[in-house]
């Protein structure tokens, strides 16, 4: 019985060619299919990801009552264009991170190919982006201790971004070497069914 899964069928399609097409030369046509783990089953699933994943999660809340704390101490010293920028960059870190964490969960626990591009391109397009805006822009009144917890986000956020593209590159080449393995096994019994029917 296939996993539930909590990306469209097209999505996950298309993230599974976009990091096949990454780190592959062909595309692996794992989206759709769940894992059956055997005895001798390999565990791709990074530990050092997850244990990032983990502490992340905890440190999400911290990060979004400090910042939200800051964001009403200065809010009325900003510019208009700048409340409107702070409160919608907050608004979209904070929606995307919650989205983020979740894919990187079931794409690290569920070596699901689809899921950890997602969570990387999340991480890669949206968060790195806004977070280095909120650190670097001169115009932001930045406080103590908002470029504490920012400087500590951006950290967790970088090493996830390491691990999850070493992660995928390892789930993409073993998932690659399965669907060899298995084309080269049905190759192998139609061989013989043609060779018995013969004989």
């Amino acid at each position: 019985m296939a996993a539930h899964t909590p990306l469209p069928p097209n999505l996950r399609w298309g993230l599974a060619a976009f990091s096949g097409s990454l780190f592959l030369n062909n595309k692996t046509r794992d989206s759709g299919t769940a894992h059956t783990y055997h005895p001798a089953h390999e565990v791709l699933a990074s530990l050092p990801l997850q244990m990032m994943l983990y502490f992340n999660v905890y440190y999400f809340p911290v990060w979004c009552l400090a910042e939200g704390m800051m964001l009403q101490l200065k809010f009325h010293l900003l510019p208009q264009h700048y409340q409107f920028l702070l409160v919608a960059a907050f608004l979209i870190l904070s929606l995307a991170e919650g989205c983020r964490l979740y894919l990187g969960y079931v794409g690290n626990l569920q070596e699901k190919v689809p899921e950890l591009a997602g969570f990387l391109l999340l991480s890669f397009l949206i968060q790195l982006p806004l977070l280095l805006f909120l650190l670097t822009d001169s115009h932001v009144i930045h406080l103590p201790l908002e470029m504490a917890v920012h400087s500590l986000f951006l950290a967790f956020l970088i090493a996830e971004i390491v691990a999850a593209f070493l992660a995928l590159k390892t789930m993409t080449k073993h998932l690659a070497a399965q669907f060899h393995l298995r084309q080269f096994k049905e190759g192998g019994r139609g061989q013989l069914g043609h060779g018995g029917a013969g004989s």
